[in-house]
């Protein structure tokens, strides 16, 4: 059971009743990649006001809010962290794998460079990204998440996912004492994905209608706007609050999704661009140290900025339907066996009780 904020107040809906909420989470998915690409690809306003500095943080607060969201989300239905892990795995290595092959062989990366990446520990000191995947430290993130979170549940159980939002406030505490505004270290950014994973459990009735009433209750807008403030260079203290207002964004949306700005998210132009979202952030960065991002100006290499983003998203589309979707029915196929054969073995034990 999940509790919504409406105008009679928090209540508890169905879980089969989340449609509309997937579509806005496909929603802040695709702003997340185009505030990512954003600041990669764009020039962002006057140099001095740093939005291009600013874009980037804000889309991945985003980012691992939803993931957080969408893996605790998951296990809070299912414990099987097997399963959990076949699907992740099948979902995320296969093209990270051949993206990460690839752009080692274009930087000439050593091998213990490319075992960082593959196995992904690339992020953490001493870092061992190359430029053409620099920005890769966020996969290693997240697949580390995967690994604890499995463990947590396969340790604890269901009642394991408690630790996540204590550890989020662990790990702002330590960004705090450590001045870590922005760092991609995972133990000094990986709060961000806990506070998503706090939601999930908000929005699961886990912590009951109080904290799902205050969030229904606060201004889309507003927190939008603290969470870009948040994500500028000169945020100051509000940069330790970024995790926690991407998670209120989203929230807000879940609690209300026929609000207005909650139905802005619902369109199918940023449906289709979720979808393609991982493959557009993989490919993005390695275009760039290609002849696409070279130029001897400015204006020679802004003029091959529409190049760079049809040929991003050609070879998203590509990638996404020709090669993930196979990989995630593969994955699915598995975890199914898996799933069955788990079943047959229980009641196999509790028939020899």
């Amino acid at each position: 059971m999940r509790w919504y904020f409406g105008a009679a107040g928090a209540h508890v809906i169905d879980d089969h009743q989340g449609s509309t909420r997937l579509a806005v989470l496909d929603g802040w998915r695709a702003v997340s990649i185009l505030a990512v690409l954003a600041t990669h690809l764009l020039p962002l306003g006057p140099k001095a006001w740093e939005l291009n500095t600013t874009a980037g943080p804000f889309g991945m607060a985003l980012f691992f809010t939803l993931s957080g969201f969408l893996i605790t989300r998951f296990l809070v239905r299912n414990q099987d962290v097997v399963d959990f892990l076949i699907r992740r795995l099948f979902r995320v290595v296969p093209l990270a794998w051949v993206a990460m092959t690839v752009i080692a062989l274009m930087d000439h990366a050593p091998l213990s460079s490319w075992l960082a990446n593959i196995l992904f520990y690339a992020n953490l000191p001493p870092a061992h990204l190359t430029r053409a995947g620099l920005h890769l430290w966020s996969l290693c993130i997240e697949m580390q998440f995967y690994v604890a979170v499995a463990l947590i549940v396969r340790l604890f159980g269901r009642r394991g996912l408690w630790l996540l939002p204590v550890l989020g406030l662990a790990v702002t505490v330590a960004r705090v004492v450590g001045g870590a505004q922005v760092n991609i270290a995972t133990y000094y950014r990986i709060d961000e994905i806990l506070a998503g994973a706090t939601l999930a459990l908000v929005f699961s009735g886990w912590m009951g209608p109080g904290p799902a009433r205050v969030i229904g209750r606060l201004n889309l807008y507003v927190v939008i706007g603290l969470l870009a403030v948040s994500s500028h260079p000169s945020a100051g203290f509000l940069a330790y609050l970024r995790p926690y207002l991407a998670a209120a964004a989203v929230g807000i949306t879940l609690f209300r999704p026929s609000m207005p700005g909650a139905k802005l998210l619902q369109t199918k132009l940023l449906a289709y661009i979720a979808t393609v979202s991982f493959a557009l952030y993989i490919v993005h960065v390695p275009l760039l140290t290609t002849w696409l991002g070279d130029g001897s100006s400015k204006v020679i290499v802004y003029a091959k900025r529409p190049l760079v983003f049809l040929i991003t998203f050609a070879l998203a589309h590509v990638s996404t339907f020709y090669f993930e979707q196979p990989m995630i029915a593969l994955g699915r196929k598995l975890s199914g066996r898996w799933t069955r054969r788990a079943a047959v073995t229980r009641a196999a034990d509790v028939t020899a009780r």
